[in-house]
């Protein structure tokens, strides 16, 4: 009888946990507040996005902030993410939204979706498929017929995940966003008037409310910005506003002269690009803000409260006129209260203190953080310079260089090379050169091309048979700006020698590293400056997150048991070692892989904290 009680009891607690997590709710606007079941509400919520986070570790990131006082969660959705090729969608696995959306409801937090179609995020190519380039007639951002279609698919798609999680159903999607910073948009491209940008955004807002899009809408803009950005029926949010008359003055003007005032990017740290300084917010700074929003009702969302992991080649890039591009590092720490691996920061330590006064109960205590291991010295067993693949590749051949796109290839690298039938001396030159390339003539470095310092020639000397190789990385595209329409990779313009084309007779070999390469490694001499693939084998005890110490690496990429851990350049800096999830090691054998550009190195380890902010002159 005692057993049946028990069981009886059980079945109870399971319906009425189930009862309480799919009871409908309701989040509205009306009297200028924020409404959430009939009781006003206010916004305290922290930016995360869980491509940047392994699944495994959401609900621990999740419960940081809940413990951090916040009451929701705020997450971009990336389409150049989801859309793996054209029309091929994936929402598993990693890439499991609604997984992403109901653990935050277990957890106890409301969740606020940007699902752009642009994003921004410092995200390859603003969060658009690369492949939209391929199509001459489509131009991304614009009342575009081809566009628009492309973006009438992608929310369809994402109105599946997120429409039956909508608090009116029972889920905790309390908010979703139409566009994305438009008002920046509107101001760079003046080239396009601003009935027309207007048109192409209320179009975005019209397909998310056709696809069954039913919780209030909203735009973020900077706040001087909102002619261009904000959308008639969408509620304007300023970001990165802390001056309280100019955010309540704004949002006033686009808005019916009243609120409900809301900051959807309050920034308590940085973007971070490679070769230069790593971007610090001050605590102090981060509090006074943070409580002055607090003491005067102002809704807000940390960009970011946890950034996570530009893992792969998902990083993204802006410009600038003094360096054509910035990319960005593979760390997306940000300075965040919630560090790249899950820490409690001493900024995230006194934001909780903020939060629990404002508390009539004792906060949750903070997650204990992932254990931490050191990896010892791994040595490399098997290595072997690219060219030795490279030659028994079979080449696509065209009389002039093919970009990224024509190649449908997206990210990754692509090998230049032509042969020479006559001497020639003088400076090779490409203006078109979209990122990075290591030059080599019969193998051997001749030197680097680099568009971040604006390093487009070299001088060379060929001779008669000799043969040109150009080795170019994709270093993200840009994911921000009036130049985010001018985004092809490669190299996009002719290869000169003193002014003339070398024209004819050109071939590429793709080398898109999604997997790393088969080989067979004859572990041969490797020349100075030379590409090399290398893996070795290692074995732990017990598993745990790590930093792989890149320091005496020059620029690569790294694989972790198959799993591509980001780009390393440690000779430019910030960043100076790559995080590893513990959950992608393994208890017993584990297998390390690296594709290293220009500076060989023969053993790796581990250690236990990041280095980010380490300039390398």
């Amino acid at each position: 009888m005692r057993n049946f009680s028990r069981y009886f009891s059980i079945i109870l607690l399971f319906f009425s946990l189930n009862t309480v997590f799919s009871q409908k709710g309701k989040f509205e606007i009306r009297e200028g507040h924020f409404f959430l079941n009939g009781k006003p509400f206010t916004i305290y919520s922290g930016e995360m996005h869980y491509p940047r986070v392994p699944s495994a570790y959401w609900k621990h990131r999740l419960e940081m902030m809940k413990a951090m006082g916040l009451n929701t969660v705020t997450t971009y959705v990336f389409w150049n993410y989801h859309e793996e090729a054209p029309g091929k969608w994936n929402f598993s696995g990693e890439k499991d939204l609604k997984k992403f959306i109901q653990t935050a409801q277990e957890v106890g937090l409301y969740v606020i979706i940007r699902p752009g179609p642009y994003v921004c995020a410092e995200w390859e190519f603003g969060g658009y498929p690369w492949w939209l380039q391929k199509n001459k007639d489509l131009e991304i951002r614009r009342d575009n017929k081809a566009f628009l279609e492309e973006c009438r698919k992608y929310i369809s798609e994402l109105a599946k995940q997120i429409v039956p999680l909508q608090i009116n159903n029972g889920g905790p999607v309390i908010m979703v966003q139409a566009e994305n910073e438009f008002g920046s948009y509107v101001a760079q491209r003046k080239d396009i008037s601003l009935e027309e940008h207007r048109k192409y955004s209320h179009k975005i807002k019209e397909m998310l409310l056709k696809s069954g899009i039913s919780v209030p809408l909203f735009t973020s803009d900077g706040s001087s910005l909102f002619k261009g950005g904000s959308v008639e029926g969408a509620l304007p949010t300023a970001n990165g506003e802390s001056d309280i008359d100019v955010l309540k003055k704004s949002i006033n003007e686009y808005n019916g002269g009243k609120g409900p005032y809301m900051v959807a990017e309050y920034y308590p740290g940085w973007l971070d690009h490679w070769a230069e300084p790593f971007v610090k917010v001050s605590t102090e700074e981060v509090v006074r803000q943070t409580e002055l929003y607090i003491k005067n009702g102002i809704s807000f969302n940390y960009y970011m409260i946890h950034g996570g992991t530009n893992f792969g080649f998902t990083s993204g890039a802006n410009y600038d006129k003094d360096h054509d591009i910035q990319p960005d590092i593979t760390s997306y720490d940000y300075d965040a209260p919630i560090s790249e691996a899950g820490w409690a920061t001493p900024k995230y330590n006194a934001l909780r203190e903020s939060f629990q006064k404002i508390q009539q109960n004792k906060l949750p205590d903070i997650p204990k953080p992932i254990q931490v291991i050191t990896i010892p010295s791994i040595k490399f067993s098997k290595v072997s310079c690219l060219f030795d693949l490279t030659d028994r590749m079979k080449p696509v051949k065209n009389a002039k260089p093919l970009t990224f796109e024509d190649l449908n290839q997206g990210s990754g690298y692509i090998l230049y090379r032509r042969k020479f039938e006559k001497e020639q001396k003088g400076k090779l030159e490409i203006k078109g050169l979209r990122d990075y390339a290591n030059v080599y003539i019969n193998g051997a470095w001749k030197g680097e091309l680099n568009r971040v310092n604006k390093k487009y020639d070299l001088d060379v000397e060929i001779k008669s048979g000799d043969r040109l190789e150009i080795l170019v990385e994709n270093m993200g595209r840009i994911n921000y700006g009036a130049e985010i329409v001018h985004n092809l990779k490669g190299i996009i313009s002719p290869v000169e020698i003193n002014g003339n084309e070398i024209y004819g007779n050109w071939e590429m070999l793709p080398l898109p590293f999604d997997t790393f390469p088969q080989h067979t490694f004859k572990n041969k001499p490797i020349a100075a400056h030379s590409p090399v693939i290398q893996e070795a084998e290692f074995t732990l005890d017990e598993t745990g997150d790590t930093f792989l110490d890149m320091r005496s690496f020059g620029k690569g990429i790294v694989f972790i048991n198959g799993k591509n851990a980001g780009r390393y350049w440690s000779t430019v800096g910030p960043q100076q070692t790559l995080y590893i999830p513990g959950v992608w090691l393994k208890k017993g054998r584990n297998l390390i892989q690296i594709f290293e550009q220009i500076d060989f190195h023969h053993t790796v380890s581990g250690i236990d904290h990041p280095i980010l902010d380490q300039i390398v002159k």
